[in-house]
């Protein structure tokens, strides 16, 4: 029976030829097979090599440290295909200088394309990113400027007359991978991992291509002695495995977590009430965002403004029975971590594999999902993916605000700079932000306003100061907060000008005081009840 070659890093590094395609699969530092990224990393420092090498990867995988961002070195990558890179600051300097040919792929056709790729299909098929900056018309994803004359990795075919985009197979020669205990066999389990991601997919693809599998574990173990319904990977797919000397350090659960049983589900703890946010511009956005719910939805929470307010804000309000929270990584319930940590919750009701997660999101779509922003256009167009020079990519913004049936966007009215005060249920600038967000045309399409109107999903677009909804005669200004001036605070801060609603309302004053909970519970109720 064929076993793995158990290997220390440096061993495992060894392994990696120049000119290669690498897959390497993780969520910010969750498994991040951090003894062997390190061992590659000492060795292209020392010898130069392994050069010239393909990096893909679904997710961002990176604290701003560790994991991918030691593949950041000029000459260590030509060209690089990833999800999102928002913390992998040296990556992105690298790609923005045109060091590296760069691609983005939305996060969860990525991690389904392992899927299409390891069944022998002609790529991954789906409407996912036609209209978008994924789409070959408006960009194909190329993150670049030395990017823009390379070949594509994405086109559009037309199937019973209609378009699709097609996400092109990416052969891969090696796939590193992380799970908890491995046995003398290489069957592999992922236990005390805090997300399921898309392990297996992604080493089926490699075999397809006849790549090479490396895995790295925190406990070697008798074979026979792992139940076979907790086996992740059999270890017939391995070929090689590092056993992690230091797990403290180099197999941590997440960033801030070496190992909390909560977070992958082996014990639950008490629930405890959080500390209150404090009543910032960020706890304004996300209370009105928050209005938009209805009772027993299911909804959707992105990194930016939503990953850090709305749980927070929903604990609060004592709302958590009435909607059920999810997190792109395969989260159902329980009390999602924020910043660095995004992916991982404690007490969930279920964990699921990522893969499969977007199956639901790209499928029947979550009842409302709140994603930040950075740009809004005249034609209700978002931009969420790059921002000046700093290519941070989709993540999975496409997938999840592409079938969602209502978008809320989450987002400052200016940037850089913005101060704000309340006062007696008004809002206060202090200090106007120097970036003008809501422009006449975003620098990079995310999310496509005409696409989102033909096919009568819902779109808000809430701020500290005003709320837009994108309705079928165009964008539509529909609430301004208290103690702002309509021309001086909102239009001549804008570069169109939008539609205004007829019965522009004013903003619930409760959203700009200190009260909590300020009422959320019952304006959901009561919505329910009309």
């Amino acid at each position: 029976m064929r076993k793995p070659l158990f290997l220390n890093g440096d061993e495992a590094a060894a392994l990696i030829d120049d000119n290669k395609t690498i897959a390497t699969i993780g969520m910010t530092l969750v498994s991040a097979s951090e003894t062997i990224l390190k061992a590659l990393d000492k060795r292209f420092m020392e010898t130069g090599h392994p050069r010239g090498l393909t990096l893909i990867h679904s997710c961002g995988q990176s604290d701003r440290d560790r994991g991918i961002q030691h593949f950041a070195h000029e000459g260590m990558l030509d060209r690089i295909i990833g999800g999102h890179w928002g913390l992998q600051p040296k990556m992105m300097d690298l790609i923005a200088r045109n060091k590296m040919l760069a691609y983005n792929l939305p996060q969860g056709q990525f991690a389904q394309l392992y899927r299409s790729m390891a069944g022998g299909e002609p790529g991954k098929i789906t409407k996912v990113g036609l209209g978008t900056y994924m789409d070959p018309r408006l960009g194909g994803g190329k993150m670049n400027e030395i990017t823009q004359d390379a070949p594509d990795i994405v086109d559009i075919v037309t199937i019973d007359g209609e378009e699709y985009m097609r996400y092109k197979p990416i052969p891969i020669d090696y796939c590193i991978i992380r799970g908890t205990s491995i046995d003398e066999l290489g069957n592999l389990t992922t236990d005390e991992e805090a997300m399921m991601l898309e392990v297996f997919p992604a080493v089926m693809a490699c075999k397809k291509y006849g790549g090479t599998v490396i895995a790295q574990a925190k406990y070697k173990v008798k074979a026979g002695s792992l139940h076979c319904k907790h086996i992740t990977v059999p270890g017939v797919f391995i070929d090689a495995a590092v056993i992690c000397p230091n797990p403290e350090e180099d197999h941590r659960q997440t960033h801030s977590f070496a190992m909390n049983p909560a977070y992958c589900g082996n014990i639950r703890t008490p629930e405890e009430a959080g500390d209150t946010l404090p009543l910032t511009i960020r706890k304004v956005i996300g209370r009105r965002a928050l209005m938009e719910l209805e009772e027993n939805d299911v909804l959707n929470v992105g990194t930016g403004i939503p990953n850090d307010v709305v749980g927070p804000i929903m604990m609060e309000e004592e709302i958590n029975d009435l909607c059920l929270i999810t997190v792109e990584s395969g989260i159902y319930g329980g009390v999602p971590m924020g910043g660095i940590d995004f992916g991982i919750a404690k007490n969930n009701f279920a964990l699921v594999r990522h893969d499969d997660q977007f199956d639901y999101y790209n499928g029947a779509g979550v009842d409302i999902t709140f994603m930040g922003a950075g740009e809004l256009d005249e034609d209700g167009n978002v931009n969420a993916t790059k921002l000046g020079p700093n290519p941070t990519g989709a993540g999975g913004f496409i997938d999840i605000t592409t079938n969602a049936k209502h978008v809320v966007f989450c987002s400052t009215f200016t940037g850089k700079g913005l101060e704000c005060s309340f006062e007696d249920g008004k809002l206060h600038i202090n200090q106007e932000g120097s970036i003008i967000k809501l422009v006449k045309k975003v620098q990079q399409i995310s999310y496509n306003g005409k696409h989102a109107v033909q096919k009568f999903q819902k779109m808000h677009y809430v701020t500290e100061r005003a709320v837009f909804e994108l309705r079928s005669e165009g964008l539509t200004l529909t609430e301004i907060a208290p103690g702002i001036d309509l021309k001086t605070q909102i239009l001549d801060l804008m570069e169109f000008i939008p539609i205004i609603a007829p019965d522009l309302k004013t903003m619930n004053p409760r959203l700009f005081q200190e009260h909590t909970p300020f009422g959320l519970k019952e304006i959901i109720c009561t919505k329910h009840i009309s």
